[in-house]
């Protein structure tokens, strides 16, 4: 399938390999929390792009009781390879006992769209020799 972008340009939607690309979702107790632990994944670059949405109201069981919260859900986007490291890294920041972390593979997308996904959630790679003085 292919849509008009600008100028009547087409993008190709792709799908893409399953293993390749992630979706995580995870809630946070308030703004600063979800705005820090975003910010930490993609400075860190083990995300590349995570989505604040304020509000959300969950309803779940805790200990036995029937708890009623607002909360900030964030949608995270990732790919396969930096995923583990990337909720490891959500454990340590998270202030909940058990913070949500859900995983979700992508079916597809827009290709530049998932090239650019897998390019800034990619590691740097650093350079073994140093730069060439002329």
């Amino acid at each position: 399938m292919t849509k008009k972008a600008d100028g009547g340009a087409r993008i190709r939607s792709v799908r893409s390999d399953p293993a390749r690309v992630r979706l995580a979702l995870v809630t946070a107790a308030d703004e600063a929390q979800a705005a820090a632990i975003a910010r930490a994944l993609i400075e860190e670059r083990l995300a590349a792009c995570v989505n604040l949405i304020p509000n959300i109201r969950s309803i779940y069981r805790w200990r036995e009781a029937v708890e009623d919260d607002r909360e900030w859900l964030l949608l995270i986007k990732t790919t396969a390879a930096q995923y583990r490291k990337m909720e490891r890294r959500i454990l340590e920041m998270h202030s909940y006992e058990t913070p949500e972390a859900i995983e979700l593979a992508i079916a597809g997308g827009a290709a530049p769209y998932l090239r650019w996904l897998c390019e800034m959630a990619a590691p740097v790679k650093l350079s073994r020799r140093p730069p060439r003085r002329g």
